[in-house]
This record gives structure tokens, C-alpha cells and sequence, in this order.
């Protein structure tokens, strides 16, 4: 038997086994529940058996389905490994820059304003953006997946790099619209300390402490409502009231889609946003792209 499985069709099957949830497992995926399930039927078709023991309550994964998803795990696993390993093969080609990022630094048209300076210094350069999870506090310096990244302060394991920051602006709370604090000008971190928060997942290490403002809390532990690893996923648990976030002023725009609001926050500091790289990198176009940095936003504060 002959087999043309797509990627989309093993991450679909993963995203339901692990979520033993349909419904779940298409917010997740961020498809409808109706095309999520259409696509298992379409696997379990070419797989000529059931992955799934279905019932009005429960779902449950079958024996084929028991055995499928090991080997599915790994090639997704695989897969995104090769992906990465594309990426370094494109940074290390000759004058090839790979720039991550887990949010995008928007703010007044930073990223236009450092290209054209690098460009400008570098024409021959070949400069490749890439999106990186929010698991990675680091946007993939960490696993030389990127060469630079920005990113927001505090840094895992921070002396192995280096930084300037680029943006230094006020913590917002983003709330439900109806949240009985939406109607205040400014809110108190104190008014917070009680309130679900949404939280990035634990692999972002002190990142993680730093958005729930752990030192700010007086040894009170936070209220996890949610975990979220994305704008969007942010903006779906601040809609379905699972929580209120704390965010950079700059990234106010990225959450305030409808039904969520941000107000100014008092009780807490400011975050940081940086351009980052590794500590051993002194290589002349990672050098390059941190001059056009500098000269684009004004940031002269390279960590010594």
C-alpha cells in the first residue's frame, strides 16, 4: 500500500491526540472544527483503518492510532529540524544574515529604517527574517537557528550574549472589554494580583516571571489562566476571558482588535525591547546589522 501523506495531515492527527479533544484541537491548529475533522477522515482513508475511537463524550485514540503516533511525532520532529537546519544553511552561505523574531518590532517602521542602513553598507547582503515561537525566548539564538533577533529583555543564560535595546516603553494591561477594570484610566498592579493571567509557556524561563511582573507581586504567586505562545493566541484568551496580559506599549496595536482594551499600569517597570546576538559571534555582517540598529533607533547602550 502506497501512501501520500502530507505534513498538514500528521500535525492535524498529532493536534488530536494529544488534545483527545476536536474542538481543542482546532482553536489550536486555528481551523474549523468541521475542516480538522474532514482531514482525519481523509488520513484514516489512506490509512485504510480508524485512528480514533469516537463517542459523544470521549475521544480516544484507536490501536492504529497508538501506533501511528510515535512515528508521526518524530517526523514532525524531523521535519522541523531539517527546517532549522535550512536556516543555518542559509545564514552560513557567504553574506547571508538571518534575523529572528518572536514579535514583530513595528514600532514607527524600525525594520524598514535598519534594512535600508544595512543595505546601504552591505548591498551584496542577503537578509532573511525569521518568525520564532514564543517557546524561544531567545528567537533562535539560542540553537544558531538566527544570527541576530529581537527580543524582549530579560535573557535566558544572558551572558551568553550581547545587546542594544531599541525600544524602552511602559507595561499596558490588555483586558476583556467588559472586564470591571476596562473603565479606568490607569490601573494599579496591586488592582491585578488577584486576576487570571495569561502566561508565555514555561520554556521562555524568566521571561515568563518577567510578564506575570513576579517581583512586583510581593511574593504572591500569579494566577495562571492561560498559556499562550502567540499574538493571536493572546488575543483568543483575552476574548474568551481567560485572562488579562500584561504588554508593551508598542504591541498595544497587535492586541486591540476588538473586544480588548489596554490601559497604563502603575506598580510595575518598563520592558525592554533589543536587538540581540551571541557573545562569540564577531562576525563583520552580524557587526554590520547592529551599527544599522543603532544608527535606525539610536540605540547606543551595547551591553558590555
Amino acid at each position: 500500500m502506497v501512501m501520500d501523506v502530507h505534513g498538514r495531515d500528521l500535525r492535524y492527527f498529532a493536534a488530536v491526540a494529544e488534545e483527545l479533544h476536536f474542538t481543542r484541537a482546532a482553536e489550536r491548529l486555528y481551523v474549523s472544527q468541521p475542516a480538522l475533522s474532514k482531514q482525519i477522515r481523509m488520513l484514516e482513508k489512506q490509512v485504510g483503518a480508524a485512528l480514533f475511537e469516537r463517542d459523544r463524550r470521549d475521544v480516544r485514540l484507536s490501536a492504529v492510532g497508538t501506533a501511528l503516533l510515535p512515528h508521526a511525532r518524530r517526523i514532525l520532529a524531523e521535519w522541523e529540524a531539517a527546517q532549522e537546519a535550512v536556516a543555518r544553511a542559509v545564514a552560513d552561505q557567504a553574506a547571508g544574515l538571518v534575523v529572528g523574531m518572536s514579535t514583530s518590532p513595528g514600532r514607527g517602521g524600525v525594520l524598514p529604517a535598519i534594512r535600508s542602513r544595512f543595505t546601504a553598507a552591505r548591498p551584496d547582503a542577503r537578509l532573511a527574517m525569521r518568525h520564532v515561537s514564543w517557546h524561544d525566548a531567545t528567537a533562535g539564538l539560542a540553537d544558531n537557528a538566527c544570527d541576530a533577533a529581537f527580543i524582549w529583555l530579560p535573557l535566558p543564560d544572558a551572558d551568553r550574549y550581547r545587546w542594544v535595546v531599541v525600544a524602552e516603553e511602559p507595561r499596558l494591561v490588555a483586558l476583556p472589554a467588559g472586564h470591571p477594570l476596562a473603565d479606568r484610566e490607569v490601573v494599579h498592579f496591586s488592582d491585578l494580583l488577584d486576576e487570571p493571567f495569561l502566561a508565555l509557556p514555561d520554556a521562555a524561563g524568566p521571561l515568563r516571571d518577567y510578564w506575570l511582573a513576579t517581583d512586583a507581586r510581593g511574593g504572591k504567586s500569579a494566577r495562571v489562566g492561560a498559556e499562550v505562545a502567540s499574538t493571536e493566541e493572546t488575543y483568543e484568551a483575552l476574548v474568551a476571558n481567560l485572562g488579562v496580559v500584561l504588554l508593551a506599549a508598542g504591541n498595544a496595536p497587535l492586541i486591540t482588535l476588538g473586544g480588548v482594551v489596554t490601559r497604563p499600569v502603575q506598580g510595575v517597570s518598563p520592558s525592554r525591547f533589543a536587538l540581540a546576538w551571541r557573545a562569540d559571534d564577531h562576525r563583520p555582517l552580524v557587526q554590520e546589522y547592529v551599527r544599522a540598529c543603532e544608527l535606525a533607533t539610536g540605540a547606543t547602550r551595547p551591553r558590555p
